[in-house]
């Protein structure tokens, strides 16, 4: 599951994208409106947290630019605003529901169930580059039509890069979506990986090759 959270107070991120990666989620972080525009016009998400106070104005603006934008992915706002009126607000500008802070954890992930238990939005759930397609829904790769047998992490690793085809992928960024905080680690342990990954990739012409510099990241270029 592929989570933004859209939070500006450095200790609720920290608390939250510890707990929400120890239930196998990916999160990308904007601490602003502008930086939460930006993520959303290049990547899918399978879910919003969006608070209200932002330094550069009210999150709750963003979700009817999303719903403007054909962007139906599920938002739940967090927000001391609690009031009943604010709720309702929320809803009416197309939030698909309302936390208030404070907040149990277990609620918040209580509510991400719910919202993604519904029925699908007609984003396509497939990542496509070179020859190669990527079922995020599924996990499963395929190239050509023919089925690419991954094992977990190394599908995580190529689920990062794919989202991002053509452009650096920070090493800090794939290290949190394919590791959790209790892995033990070894230095080396995502390199490993993404060789195993670039050689299955080449093996198979996938029409796709992963590029590194060393100490920053990785990229996945089309070379179809």
């Amino acid at each position: 599951m592929r989570i933004l959270l859209v939070e500006d107070e450095p200790e609720m991120v920290s608390a939250l994208r510890a707990a929400l990666k120890r239930h196998d989620m990916v999160v990308d972080h904007a601490g602003t409106l502008l930086e939460a525009e930006g993520f959303v016009a290049v990547d899918s998400y399978d879910a919003i947290l969006l608070d209200r106070q932002l330094p550069d104005g009210d999150g709750l603006s963003l979700v009817p630019r999303l719903r403007s934008a054909a962007n139906t992915t599920p938002v739940l706002v967090l927000t001391a605003k609690g009031d009943t009126s604010d709720k309702v607000d929320g809803l009416d500008m197309g939030a698909d529901d309302y936390l208030a802070k404070p907040f149990a954890f277990e609620e918040l992930l209580a509510r991400l169930r719910a919202l993604l238990r519904r029925p699908a939005p007609l984003q396509s759930q497939f990542i496509r580059a070179g020859h190669l397609v990527l079922d995020v829904g599924h996990r499963e790769a395929a190239i050509r039509g023919e089925p690419l047998s991954l094992p977990r992490r190394e599908l995580l690793v190529l689920e990062a890069l794919m989202r991002r085809t053509g452009r650096m992928v920070q090493r800090e960024a794939l290290m949190e979506a394919v590791f959790g905080l209790d892995d033990e680690i070894q230095s080396n342990a995502l390199d490993t990986h993404v060789s195993r990954l670039r050689r299955k990739l080449a093996d198979a012409d996938a029409g796709v090759t992963i590029n590194g510099i060393r100490g920053v990241g990785y990229l996945l270029r089309e070379t179809t």
